[in-house]
């Protein structure tokens, strides 16, 4: 399968434009349309102002600008989408607008090309009504603002090929979206929950149930947001909450109809007004409604099988940045409380309770949501880590559900082989930061060791398994994410994807075994420039420092993994780095710099040097933890003489050292903010 490379946009608008400038950031170059030169030129102008802005903000440099807007070429003719291999259309919201677009398009481009409407109204069958190649049409819906929403949903119908699903999923990852998946249903996933949302919200006003300040702070309170419905509705165009409304009770019924009080607002013209304090009055009630609302209809789409839980949750955390999804907010609100809520507002509305819902009524159980997904597919396993929110770091939770995926693959006689992948912008970013910073708060360093062993089991299964496992690593590999990777038996990355060890910039060391497999992997000279100095690698890097077997193209990185193993060049156990080809011309100055003398002497920092790479490795150790690199440096010299077994002990014994430092509660407290300064204790 060809990941699409060479991609179309039709319509110059909002949306298209920004799905546009996101194609094009990614590298890729697009061709806009639109029906006249001048709507093509206002989007251009969107386009520009946005990269202006984030030049200004030092996002981008202004060499990256002109690269993108270089990459985008525009058109008013549909024959000019004939050498594209996807088409987006974002066009306006009308059914006849849309098919006739299409029309066009078929009579244009070439049969294989993928024709993907970013529909947010109708269904995807519907539009591809009467298509000449029905099986290469597919939806992707795209979140405002697309050039920074990851999220996309991904909707193929029933005559959507696999190739063209596929072809789609890959497209996704090229331009660094987050893709869940969407059967052809009214408002797909997010929509589907969030629109009635908007709609409860007004309707608690019309009711008189509480005034607008307090139902805006109430929601912003439980839900964990900046803005309130109210404001919401304000700032995306409060007409749009009523079309999105009506054309949801169209195909599901009357409970999504938006409310007279919208309407009346629509007809006014204006926004609402969100001034004035809350009263405080019916906050109990506005609690009760709005998340009884949320979850009543999250789990009837996850019931009627338009997705997933999991997909649901990503779908809050990722399109809308709630912190939490329906499922995970009904879990922490307490799951007696809120399915009742949810059943009270099905009985005032007459809607059918879900399973999962009435069951969980004589069985208050919270709601299971995996934080690790496994698939299989013609013998191949894949395990995927599924928080992107969270940049898929590693917790207690997450540990356990890869433990529990991957017992499963490694037990099922139908699996031949086993990918272990990551889902968003990061294969795993490492550990859960705030589980450390809470345990040693609480003086629990015993949990933290406990943890870890839980998880250097598991990494010492993956080792040994019989059967080939690659990690593939998506995005940002670091610490634990590494630590990961370092366990499979071949390490295929996506070409940005960036790999390394901040943790002794952080107050510890790598505990998963980054002290030790990095060793047996890179030797000890480049295990040393890793972790002592925390440097980043990108994946060519990476690969030429032998830390990484094989770089792929965004978006290619399964068609490599699955070359690989079809080819049986990854032998299960063979450990990883034995297909990595190390360049001996980017390994060199590494081995001359960190030898043993000079390493103890950048410790000591007294080392001196008239080269510029050595003095710019000489201060980054400077900047680290003391404690974390003596201990780092001593585990790394233990480590090619010892078994990894052995090898993971010593990392296991050192860590209520570590973990007991000021230098670590430091450290790790200041991700996310300034650089910490160290004290060495």
């Amino acid at each position: 399968m060809s990941v699409p490379r060479n991609i179309g946009v039709v319509g110059a608008g909002t949306m298209g434009s920004g799905i546009a400038q996101k194609i094009a950031q990614s590298g890729m170059p697009v061709v806009l349309m639109d029906i006249s030169e001048g709507q093509i030129q206002a989007g251009m102008d969107r386009i520009r102002k946005m990269l202006s802005q984030g030049v200004e903000r030092r996002v981008f440099t202004p060499e990256f600008m002109d690269e993108v807007l270089g990459r985008i070429t525009t058109t008013t003719e549909p024959k000019d989408m004939a050498k594209c291999d996807l088409i987006v259309e974002a066009v306006f919201e009308n059914m006849d607008i849309k098919r006739e677009l299409f029309a066009k398009l078929e009579k244009h481009v070439r049969s294989d090309a993928v024709l993907a409407t970013n529909t947010s109204s109708f269904k995807v069958s519907a539009i591809a009504q009467g298509a000449a190649h029905p099986e290469r049409f597919i939806g992707l819906h795209y979140f405002f603002h697309p050039a920074k929403n990851r999220l996309l949903e991904i909707i193929p119908y029933e005559a959507t090929s696999e190739q063209t699903r596929q072809k789609a999923w890959a497209f996704a990852e090229a331009h660094s979206k987050t893709a869940i998946h969407s059967e052809d249903a009214p408002g797909f996933v997010v929509n589907r929950f969030f629109v009635p949302w908007l709609t409860e919200s007004v309707r608690l006003l019309e009711e008189d149930m509480a005034d607008l300040p307090t139902i805006e702070t109430v929601c912003k309170e439980l839900f964990g947001i900046g803005m309130g419905p109210f404001q919401l509705m304000n700032v995306t165009g409060v007409p749009i909450a009523m079309h999105a409304a009506d054309g949801l009770a169209s195909e599901l019924g009357p409970f999504y109809r938006a409310a007279d009080l919208l309407r009346k607002q629509v007809e006014s013209g204006q926004n609402w007004s969100i001034e004035g304090q809350p009263s405080g009055r019916g906050e109990e009630q506005v609690r009760q409604r709005m998340l009884g609302v949320v979850l009543l209809v999250a789990a009837a789409l996850v019931q009627e099988g338009v997705s997933s839980a999991e997909d649901v949750e990503i779908g809050a955390k990722v399109g809308l940045r709630w912190p939490m999804g329906p499922f995970s907010l009904a879990n922490k609100t307490g799951i007696e409380k809120a399915v009742s809520w949810a059943a009270d507002v099905a009985r005032r509305y007459d809607l059918h309770l879900p399973d999962s819902i009435a069951s969980r009524l004589e069985n208050p159980t919270p709601f299971e949501i995996r934080a690790v997904s496994l698939s299989v597919e013609h013998g191949l396993a894949r395990i995927t880590m599924n928080r992107p929110e969270a940049l898929n770091a590693l917790d207690p939770d997450t540990v356990a559900d890869l433990d529990r995926a991957f017992s499963s693959a490694e037990n099922d006689p139908a699996v031949s082989a086993i990918v272990i992948d990551g889902r968003g912008k990061a294969f795993v970013a490492g550990a859960d930061i705030k589980f450390f910073v809470k345990n040693i708060d609480a003086n629990k360093l015993d949990a933290i060791v406990d943890f870890t062993r839980t998880g250097h089991e598991l990494f010492l299964r993956i080792d040994k398994c019989k059967k080939p496992v690659v990690a593939r690593v998506n995005g940002l590999a670091l610490g634990g994410g590494v630590e990961l990777a370092l366990c499979c038996d071949a390490i295929v990355a996506d070409m940005g994807a960036v790999l390394g060890f901040p943790e002794t910039g952080i107050g510890i060391y790598p505990g998963l075994g980054g002290t030790q497999r990095t060793v047996h992997r890179c030797g000890l000279e480049v295990a040393r420039y890793l972790v002592l100095t925390g440097q980043m690698l990108d994946a060519k890097t990476a690969a030429q420092l032998g830390l990484v077997d094989r770089v792929a193209p965004t978006g290619d990185t399964m068609p490599v993994v699955e070359k690989l193993l079809s080819e049986g060049k990854v032998p299960a156990g063979a450990g990883a780095g034995d297909l990595a080809k190390p360049s001996m011309k980017a390994v060199k100055p590494i081995k001359e710099l960190f030898t043993d003398a000079n390493t103890e002497a950048m410790l000591r920092g007294d080392f001196s040097s008239d080269d510029k790479f050595a003095q710019k490795m000489a201060k980054k150790i400077s900047q680290k933890a003391p404690v974390a690199l003596k201990i780092a440096q001593q585990l790394m010299g233990q480590a090619a003489s010892a078994p990894i077994e052995q090898g993971v002990e010593m990392e296991l014994a050192s860590l209520p050292e570590i973990f007991a430092t000021e230098d670590a509660r430091t450290g790790l407290a200041s991700v996310g903010r300034t650089r910490p300064e160290f004290k060495g204790k």
